[in-house]
């Protein structure tokens, strides 16, 4: 196995140093995917580039596409370096890096496994973004006939490069919000084991969320309306790997 970094950075500059700080300990290469920052995000960038050129590498979208268009990048830089697992990792400190050790240990146990952070929240989480969760998670169960995906939105996922590729040779990915929902039902529908690692989850070090609210809600309402049918295509396939 080798093991890689994928860390998406759209204008993270406050908490991204803190962030790379606590990752560099754990001997993992890292791709940073500028997913089209600010010129005063770009600095803190390379800078820090340069500071770990021994281990980080940066990827520079010009425009920005969106997480999943930022991940995605991060995925073919690894595949074509000859990483074989990626671990993805938001940028702004919301998840808990010291859980990495048991992502790394599950990962060697189920090599072929996508290992999905399964987020256990504080007090300090609103309701509102709760709800929304647990609304996305009911039809992913739909749209799986399974509960083998514990949350389909946290960004926190070590992921196998080989099943990554083929499913995104078959498939186009959503590059947003949509992104982490569609590749994780994607990869259950392949054949994929999905090992749910409990983490806890925190709000973000630099105070910014990119989730658009009208827009984004209605992307991802969007993705399990074409995710459903694709579910209703593969019901007889679904139900017998249920049973099994």
């Amino acid at each position: 196995m080798k093991t890689c970094l994928i860390i998406p950075v759209f204008n993270h500059e406050q908490a991204l140093p803190q962030v790379l700080a606590a990752l560099r300990p754990f001997g993992l290469h890292g791709f940073l995917v500028d997913d089209g920052s600010s010129a005063a995000c770009r600095r803190v960038l390379e800078a820090c580039v340069r500071d770990g050129a021994d281990w980080l590498t940066l990827i520079v979208r010009p425009e920005n596409g969106g997480k999943g268009a930022a991940v995605l990048d991060g995925f073919r830089t690894a595949i074509a370096e000859g990483f074989t697992h990626a671990l993805q990792i938001d940028a702004d400190g919301q998840h808990r890096i010291d859980d990495i050790p048991r992502f790394l240990a599950a990962s060697r146990e189920h090599p072929e496994a996508l290992i999905a952070g399964r987020p256990v929240f504080g007090a300090d989480a609103p309701k509102s973004r709760q709800y929304g969760r647990q609304f996305t998670n009911l039809w992913v169960w739909i749209n799986t006939l399974s509960f083998a995906i514990g949350d389909a939105m946290c960004g926190f996922r070590l992921y196998p490069l080989d099943a990554v590729e083929h499913v995104c040779a078959h498939a186009r990915i959503g590059r947003r919000m949509d992104f982490d929902i569609d590749i994780a039902v994607r990869l259950y529908w392949q054949g994929v084991r999905v090992v749910n690692q409990p983490t806890q989850v925190t709000y973000p070090l630099d105070g910014i969320s990119h989730f658009r609210l009208w827009q984004d809600n209605l992307m991802i309402s969007k993705i399990h309306a074409r995710l459903f049918f694709g579910m209703l295509a593969r019901f007889p396939a679904l139900i017998r790997r249920h049973w099994q």
